[in-house]
C-alpha cells in the first residue's frame, strides 16, 4: 500500500510504500512528550516529495537517529536511523499519515526509558 503523509502545514510531504501491521508506542523522554506512534519501514520505500532543504533535523542521546521536524510548524512526521546490521531505516510517525486511523492499529509497548 502507498500512504502519503506530511507535517502539519504541508511544507513537509512524502510518500512511504508497505504495510502497516504494527506500531510502536515508546515510553522514552522524546516520544512519549511528542505522542509518536511510530511504524519502521526501509529506507528506501520513503519518498519525499519535499527538498530535504526544507526539513530541519534533530537529534539527542546518541545522536544515531536523524529525527526530522518541519521548521514551520514543528511537526515531525519521521525520523532516519540505522538497524544494527547498518540498512537504513525510517521511523514514520503513523500520525502524519493520511487515511490512517491510530486506534484502529496494534500498538506495541516500548520500554525506550530502559534503552
Amino acid at each position: 500500500m502507498n500512504y502519503q503523509g506530511s507535517c502539519h502545514c504541508g511544507r513537509i510531504a512524502f510518500e512511504v510504500e508497505g504495510q502497516i501491521d504494527e506500531v510502536m508506542e515508546c515510553n522514552c523522554s522524546h516520544c512519549s512528550k511528542k505522542g509518536f506512534l511510530l511504524w519502521f519501514s526501509p529506507r528506501d520505500q520513503v519518498a519525499l516529495k519535499s527538498p530535504e532543504a526544507d526539513m530541519a533535523t534533530y537529534t539527542f542521546n546518541k545522536h544515531e537517529i536523524k529525527h526530522q521536524f518541519c521548521p514551520d510548524c514543528g511537526c515531525q512526521p519521521f525520523g532516519f536511523g540505522q538497524m544494527p546490521d547498518g540498512s537504513p531505516i525510517a521511523a514514520i510517525n503513523v500520525r502524519c499519515l493520511e487515511g490512517v486511523e491510530p486506534t484502529e492499529l496494534t500498538i506495541k509497548q516500548v520500554d525506550g526509558r530502559s534503552f
